[in-house]
């Protein structure tokens, strides 16, 4: 007897892309545009006389703090994310583990909302829990992306995701941006105003995972630990067959470290963009949440004609022109921003090419996944993706703590792009997806 196709719901598409509109919101109005110059202004306010603080005896400049955050929570990842696909993989619970990472990581945020004073070291611990939760939860949503859509409608349902992702941290950032303008007059600070907008991102993901996990639904049957073992062990296992199965697949492999190169990049750029108008520019906050919520509309065009170039000419195409696009925005910060309207100039064009880089990259590479083991390999995928590149981060803080400029240290991500791009130029996606047919 041949099995019977794989049925696609277009309802559990619909309720798959809501996760990019519940979870959204945290990296726009906690990561890109809240957390960095709040955090930023908590550190500088306890450093000494030379604008340096000493988290456990270490001297740092109170401006790298937070990028150097972002690569300390990415370090966790590097461990926990892969266990949490090799989980996803080997289970029958894939929905209840998205549920779980999801709410640790919002609670994390909405406990961000007592964050004060110089007590950055709580705001440091938050962070670190709330990517980390955030990033495990990501991991097990595209691991669905296989299972709901054919690989033809891959590229366009992953868009339609990033678009909708762009709504809905659009509506929330709204929101506090009306918060912020109107602060004043409801008789409370800006800096409480800025906790509650930190906060009110893990309440908004909470109110749309539910829906979310009503509408997904579990595949294939549980597999019993034998006697004497247990998820967790068999889950490290899993992990360690699946970094030795990735030599059968060259193409896969050489598209991932492309994509953790490049990627790396982008992360970086939006985690410290609002840093970067609020310390760098001297930007007031609701000046520059204007400017982010702004890209998040600017981005939903973006997303959806480059989701549509990428039907014409290939994802792979449409991917290299959005790094090249990358890279010119990069060498226009350093030689041409010194002002906000140019500011926002250049995060409209950041925001054009933002979505549509991820978006046809996470389609991408599920066309290079071998079957049943999605989540494994979308866990290593994970390590650059949202909110957790790695290598950025730290490479920013040091050009930044070393020189004192934010330009040169955004500058110097350029050569993550150049590198990337060099890297999926060698990509060959038809052998790619040949060698997951046959070998799998």
């Amino acid at each position: 007897m041949t099995a019977s196709p794989p049925q696609y719901s277009v309802g559990e598409q619909r309720g798959w892309y809501l996760y990019d509109w519940a979870n959204s919101p945290y990296f726009t109005s906690v990561l890109v545009v809240f957390l960095g110059p709040y955090l930023t202004a908590l550190a500088k306010a306890a450093a000494d006389a030379k604008g340096f603080i000493h988290p456990f005896g270490i001297p740092v400049d109170a401006r790298s703090l937070y990028p150097y955050l972002i690569s300390i929570s990415v370090a966790g990842q590097v461990i926990f994310l892969p266990v949490v696909g090799a989980i996803a993989d080997y289970g029958h619970r894939k929905k209840e583990l998205l549920g779980s990472t999801a709410f640790i990581g919002a609670a994390a945020t909405v406990a961000m909302f007592f964050i004060e004073g110089t007590n950055y070291m709580l705001g440091a611990a938050l962070l670190i829990v709330s990517n980390i939760s955030f990033g495990a939860s990501i991991v097990v949503y595209n691991s669905f992306l296989p299972e709901i859509a054919p690989p033809e409608q891959r590229d366009a349902v992953s868009s339609r995701g990033w678009a909708l992702g762009y709504a809905g941290g659009g509506v929330l950032l709204a929101l506090n941006l009306l918060l912020l303008v109107r602060a004043e007059k409801l008789g409370i600070s800006e800096a409480f105003a800025v906790r509650i907008s930190l906060a009110s991102a893990g309440v908004w993901c909470v109110l749309f995972t539910i829906p979310v996990l009503l509408a997904l639904r579990n595949r294939g049957p549980a597999r019993i630990p034998s006697p004497g073992q247990n998820r967790i062990a068999i889950a490290f296992r899993q992990l360690a067959h699946t970094l030795r199965d990735t030599r059968h697949y060259p193409q896969t492999l050489l598209f991932l470290v492309a994509y953790l190169i490049y990627n790396d990049a982008i992360q970086t750029v939006l985690a410290v963009a609002g840093q970067f108008g609020s310390d760098g520019l001297g930007m007031p906050i609701s000046q520059l949440t204007t400017a982010i919520l702004m890209a998040q509309f600017v981005g939903i065009p973006g997303a959806v004609g480059f989701g549509k170039l990428a039907a014409r000419i290939g994802a792979k195409p449409a991917i290299a022109t959005t790094l090249v696009i990358w890279g010119a925005l990069l060498i226009y910060i350093y030689a041409f921003v010194y002002t906000a309207i140019q500011f926002f100039f250049v995060t409209a064009g950041v925001a054009i090419v933002m979505g549509p880089s991820q978006a046809l990259s996470r389609s991408l590479f599920a066309q290079l996944l071998p079957k049943g083991k999605e989540a494994e390999y979308f866990s290593i995928y994970e390590i650059s993706d949202k909110g957790t590149s790695w290598l950025g981060p730290a490479f920013y803080g040091l050009a930044l703590q070393w020189t004192g400029s934010y330009r040169i240290a955004i500058l110097s991500l350029i050569v993550f792009f150049a590198v990337g791009l060099a890297v999926l130029s060698r990509v060959n996606v038809e052998k790619g997806q040949h060698d997951v047919l046959t070998l799998t």
